[in-house]
C-alpha cells in the first residue's frame, strides 16, 4: 500500500495506490489505483500501510471521471498478507 487519502467534491471517497511487485525486494512494476467508499474498511488498509495486501475489488467501467472518484476499482475487502 502506497498511499490512501480522503478525497472528492460531491461523492467523498478514499482513493489509494497499491504497488505492484513481482517479488520481495524487486523493483516496483506498476501501480493500482482504487477507491474505498467504506470508512471502516479504509481503516484497515490505512492502518497496515507499507505491508504487503491483498485487495478483493469489483469493476465499475462506468463510473471513472464522474464526481465518485478517478478510478474503475471500488474494494470491497482488504486483508494482510504475510509470509
Amino acid at each position: 500500500m502506497q498511499k490512501l487519502a480522503r478525497k472528492g467534491w460531491q461523492c467523498k471517497t478514499w482513493e489509494g495506490e497499491m504497488a505492484l511487485v513481482t517479488a520481495p525486494g524487486t523493483t516496483m512494476v506498476g501501480k493500482f489505483k482504487f477507491i474505498v467508499r467504506d470508512n471502516s474498511l479504509a481503516a484497515r488498509p490505512n492502518a497496515t500501510a507499507g505491508q504487503r495486501m491483498a485487495l478483493h475489488y469489483e469493476q465499475h467501467k462506468s463510473i471513472p471521471g464522474s464526481r465518485c472518484g478517478d478510478t474503475e476499482y471500488f474494494v470491497t475487502s482488504a486483508r494482510s498478507v504475510t509470509e
